[in-house]
């Protein structure tokens, strides 16, 4: 594992050289996969960059849990353009106890059609992590969102570590994980190197790195500045090194923040995956389009 220090002079180097080293730990194949918002908005927690925040007025559009045919409908369609796995994905702190019997029917209902299942649906404890996994859940998305250092300043309704808790427990009970970060909400590049040695001692399968989009009326809205298109491949780079067995996954902010030139770069030098279709509250790019990049890079889909 890395120092620090080391892992801070990786992030300094000429970007083309530290491109150039990353590109080394690519995996050989590129993965498509996709969300679907099972439950949107109305989250009691205050996570300062969230739109489905209750403490903000963001007047996103909300609703109840979707119904079973209608999650799998959506993973059906997801899959025909190219996803390679769909996350169910939930707001909320917790699983909703009254909610937590139909999540896992959605699991077995996508399991059933053989589509990878994964779920992105809240702190857990640890009968619930049982449960999803002897439901055959293949993957649990649960990000850090920033390193401990940071996580007061993003967020005071949960703590770093009920996160990093349910991190553990997804890890005991023998399911996937998917654990990455926010970038962007004013982290010091110090700090992105913390996330990048947090993250490695994690070592989750996939770290999906989001770029901050600052929505009206959150905390972070006017935080447009606090990052740019360098210092996000120079992060995704430093995260590929320090974490090489791990798939670097370019999620939300992707058509928002970045160039079709960063993105290629992207994708030729630091990312072996990114998440295909709409986001949670913002939109993303056609599947096709980023299926194009992808074969005029000469990498391969999974």
């Amino acid at each position: 594992m890395y120092t620090k220090a080391e892992l801070l002079d990786l992030y300094n180097m000429d970007l083309e050289n530290l491109l150039n080293e990353s590109k080394k730990y690519l995996k050989k194949e590129f993965e498509f996969c996709s969300i679907v918002s099972a439950r949107t908005g109305k989250c009691s927690q205050n996570c300062r960059y969230c739109a489905q925040s209750s403490h903000y007025n963001t007047d996103i559009f909300t609703h109840p849990l979707l119904e079973t045919e209608t999650v799998v409908k959506a993973a059906k369609d997801s899959v025909n353009n190219g996803a390679d796995r769909v996350a169910i994905v939930t707001s909320g702190k917790t699983p909703d106890e009254s909610d937590f019997d139909a999540m896992l029917d959605m699991i077995k209902a996508l399991n059933d059609e053989g589509i990878k299942s994964c779920a992105s649906i809240g702190i857990l404890n640890e009968e619930q992590a049982k449960k999803l996994s002897d439901t055959g859940l293949v993957r649990f998305h649960h990000n850090i969102n920033t390193c401990r250092s940071y996580h007061p300043q993003i967020c005071t309704t949960h703590t770093y570590e009920d996160r990093i808790n349910t991190v553990n427990l997804v890890k005991k009970y023998g399911i996937e994980l998917c654990c990455g970060v926010i970038i962007g909400m004013g982290e010091t590049v110090e700090q992105r190197i913390e996330m990048a040695m947090e993250l490695a001692e994690i070592n989750p399968e996939s770290i999906p790195v989001n770029i901050l989009t600052p929505i009206p009326n959150t905390p972070f809205e006017g935080y447009i500045d606090k990052i740019d298109e360098e210092n996000v491949l120079r992060t995704l780079a430093v995260f590929k090194i320090a974490c090489p067995e791990s798939s670097i996954r370019l999620a939300g902010g992707k058509k928002a923040r970045l160039s079709s030139e960063t993105i290629e770069k992207a994708f030729s030098t630091c990312v072996d995956s990114t998440i295909v279709g709409n986001y949670l509250t913002t939109t993303g790019f056609n599947p096709k389009d980023d299926a194009e990049l992808i074969k005029k890079i000469g990498r391969n889909l999974k």
